[in-house]
């Protein structure tokens, strides 16, 4: 952005988005600003007159360029190889369209006639053009579609010829799992899977997603909740790769028909890592995703969970009671696992015998006893869950409550002396009541046993190395129910993106919480079985604080974005 431009500002007041008093202001401190550096535009900003989308598309009517919106635009796989990593990356631009003969490009300088002319030699279109995008809306488009940093798979792949693979590489025994003593571990194809595994875990990724295309092998790496796309290895090594991971998880590498699923233990800079495998037959080869359960997340304390100071108090003496049932509930991947393992941790004493019943045992905890569901034998939850009452446990962790069998002997379990945690699949607490009752459980059991529901969502933390002071805009004020002059010492922040994040803002994920206690007046509805608006209107009017209200005060905690608040909340209003 140019520190005077007068061009600008008259598009800009003729778009609308400065008046003439806020240019009066603006020009009376001109002087002062000129010695910063800073022209009339960065004062618009600086006073957040302006935001930056607003200066993007006035300086797209400035060179009679087309803005373009990336946010909500998706990009396959056949446009995005139309603009190799590198260029991409390099000159910060994204492709929009291609055909045979012609290209368009997303950039966010449209002066920059050089970066404009060396674009068009190097993608060697007959027809070049080009759109208008904001700058951070590029920057995440290529993170997300061409992955965020240099990695050492790229740097690997260079080592590869066409005589490097063999099929000997890959390991020795057929369809069972072999000792890392029968396979090469200097081997060209061990060192490339290898690496691909160590650069997720340098990335802190939760999910490795090897997926085989028409014309190319994709591999994506789930960072903070959102998939970003790495550098990928030749098509030609597609089943090399697969067979090595399916050799490694323990499955059959002759069978290709039919999903599988293994699983994986390394040890990478000393910190142990499980690996839950799965393996499924597409249009185009088998797609593996590995998740990797990384242990130190498992002794996470409450507060490291993302509870605030009373809530988390809250929390703790739900935990600490003799008997009752807690459910945690959200959607699959909001951290409902990790809450309860914590749960399990902060409770683990040498006077408490704890059981658990999980399909599958996510991770291995000391001093509990757990067990694997095997519906193949027939050791389903209902089973398992019988059996382990015997045992007399003083907690009892179930996985998930699926259906009325497993449900019926929890609720009882919970009555009859036993603290009883388990998740459910619900968009918010109050109806895991209502889910419960459908599932055929009778209300006055559900009133009789409940102590509480928990919904939680994970969203992304902003970035400690990059974090800067940004007050959210007035929508997303209004839509978090923020009233600035009723919020006192408000600390609105952003990350604005660094090497250490990956230029995205945000490095971690916490979660908000939504707590619903069943107290007396909360049995009462239960009994009168009232719908689920009903009973979540009333819980309100109780004192409970809906996910998108936590949200909000960890917006002005400056823990996390109004952005991500709104978009994990969207169900929440």
């Amino acid at each position: 952005m140019p520190v005077k431009d007068d061009n600008l500002i008259e598009i800009l007041t003729d778009m609308g988005l400065v008046t003439d008093e806020q240019l009066t202001e603006v020009r009376a401190e001109e002087a002062a600003a000129a010695e910063r550096g800073e022209g009339l535009v960065d004062q618009l900003v600086a006073k957040k007159y302006l935001t930056l989308l607003d200066i993007t598309r006035a300086r797209a009517i400035q060179f009679g360029a087309e803005f373009i919106d990336l946010s909500d635009l998706r990009l396959d796989d056949e446009l995005i190889t139309a603009v190799p990593r590198n260029i991409a990356k390099k000159y910060n631009v994204v492709p929009v369209f291609a055909d045979q003969h012609s290209i368009t490009v997303a950039l966010s300088d449209p002066s920059d006639l050089d970066k404009i002319d060396t674009l068009q030699h190097l993608l060697k279109k007959e027809q070049f053009d080009y759109r208008v995008a904001p700058e951070d809306q590029i920057e995440s488009a290529i993170n997300r579609y061409y992955g965020a940093g240099e990695n050492q798979v790229a740097e690997m792949l260079t080592h590869f010829t066409q005589g490097d693979i063999e099929l000997g590489d890959i390991g020795k025994g057929g369809n069972t799992f072999q000792e890392d003593e029968d396979v090469d571990s200097d081997a060209p194809l061990v060192k490339l899977v290898n690496t691909i595994i160590i650069e997720a875990f340098k990335m802190r990724a939760s999910d490795i997603h090897i997926e085989p295309m028409e014309k190319r092998l994709r591999i994506r790496y789930r960072v903070d909740g959102c998939l970003q796309e790495v550098q990928s290895p030749p098509k030609r090594l597609q089943n090399s790769i697969v067979s090595r991971l399916k050799i490694q998880s323990g499955m059959s590498i002759a069978e290709k028909r039919i999903p599988q699923d293994g699983r994986i233990q390394m040890l990478i800079a000393n910190k142990p890592l499980d690996f839950r495998v799965n393996c499924l037959p597409c249009s185009h080869g088998e797609s593996i995703v590995m998740r990797i359960l990384d242990k130190s997340g498992i002794r996470l304390g409450l507060s490291e969970l993302g509870f605030l100071t009373d809530d988390q108090q809250t929390f703790e003496r739900l935990i600490g009671l003799p008997d009752g049932i807690l459910l945690v509930t959200g959607p699959t991947g909001s951290g409902k696992t990790t809450t309860l393992y914590s749960c399990l941790n902060y409770i683990n004493r040498p006077d408490r015998k704890i059981i658990t019943v999980e399909d599958p045992v996510e991770y291995q905890l000391s001093g509990i006893n757990q067990v694997q569901v095997s519906e193949t034998i027939g050791l389903t939850f209902a089973v398992a869950l019988r059996a382990m009452l015997r045992q007399a446990p003083n907690v009892v962790m179930l996985g998930e409550i699926r259906d009325m069998e497993t449900a019926s002997i929890a609720i009882n379990a919970s009555l009859t002396g036993h603290l009883v945690f388990s998740t459910l699949h619900t968009n918010d607490a109050p109806s895991a009541v209502t889910r419960l009752i459908d599932i055929g459980i009778k209300p006055f059991l559900v009133a009789s046993s409940a102590r509480a529901m928990m919904a939680q969502r994970l969203v992304r933390k902003i970035c400690k190395k990059c974090a800067m002071s940004s007050v959210p805009s007035e929508a997303d004020l209004k839509a978090l129910g923020i009233d600035l002059e009723k919020v006192s010492g408000a600390n609105f922040m952003k990350g604005a993106g660094c090497k250490d994040c990956n230029k995205t803002g945000h490095r971690g994920r916490f979660g908000i919480f939504e707590i619903f206690i069943i107290d007396d007046h909360a049995r009462k509805l239960i009994y009168e079985k009232v719908p689920a608006s009903v009973l979540r209107a009333r819980a309100l009017e109780m004192g409970m604080r809906s996910l998108r209200d936590d949200g909000a005060r960890k917006v002005v905690a400056g823990m996390t974005t109004s952005d991500e608040v709104i978009k994990a909340t969207t169900s929440d209003h």
